[in-house]
């Protein structure tokens, strides 16, 4: 069956426990991959923010680390947490490292990527802490690039979390 939304999807927490999308049905996700060692890694920072003024209104921030990109992760899942937690007090909810690109890609980032894709329709992810906003219905509304800072999509926020 082809997945038709968001929701359709599972993962893994970073501490190794099951993570169903569909528990977040209704919410407005911004899913983003990660990196510890990256120069957009203080960006946490302003997803943390995101995290802290949105949470109660409706938005969930997902991170799933990944070390594709000039190997910027190359940690345990168990050491990632601890970084991000420790640097950033990350405190939204952060996933198990995956592969964002090619066929071991995470069925998830698979559909992320078909659905909205980026700059001339490329569809692979160029680079840590590329950001999808979907919106309450569980489909993707935009894609942000790396250097998109987390703050910038906060219209963006207001529309989704509005509609």
């Amino acid at each position: 069956m082809a997945a038709r939304s968001v929701y359709d999807f599972e993962a893994v927490s970073i501490d190794g426990q099951p993570a169903h999308l569909a528990s977040q049905r209704g919410k407005v996700l911004l899913i983003v991959n990660t990196a510890s060692a990256c120069g957009f890694t203080p960006q946490f920072a302003g997803l943390e923010q995101l995290w802290q003024d949105y949470r109660d209104k409706g938005l969930v921030i997902v991170g799933f680390p990944s070390n594709e990109f000039g190997g910027q992760d190359p940690g345990s899942n168990e050491e990632i947490a601890s970084f991000c937690q420790l640097n950033y007090g990350v405190s939204f909810p952060m996933m198990a490292k995956v592969k964002v690109n090619g066929a071991e890609a995470h069925p998830l980032w698979q559909w992320l990527t078909a659905e909205a894709r980026g700059v001339l329709g490329t569809q692979a992810v160029k680079w840590n802490f590329t950001k999808f906003l979907v919106g309450k219905d569980g489909q993707v509304l935009k894609r942000y690039a790396p250097t998109d800072k987390p703050e910038s999509l906060r219209a963006d926020i207001d529309k989704a979390l509005a509609a």
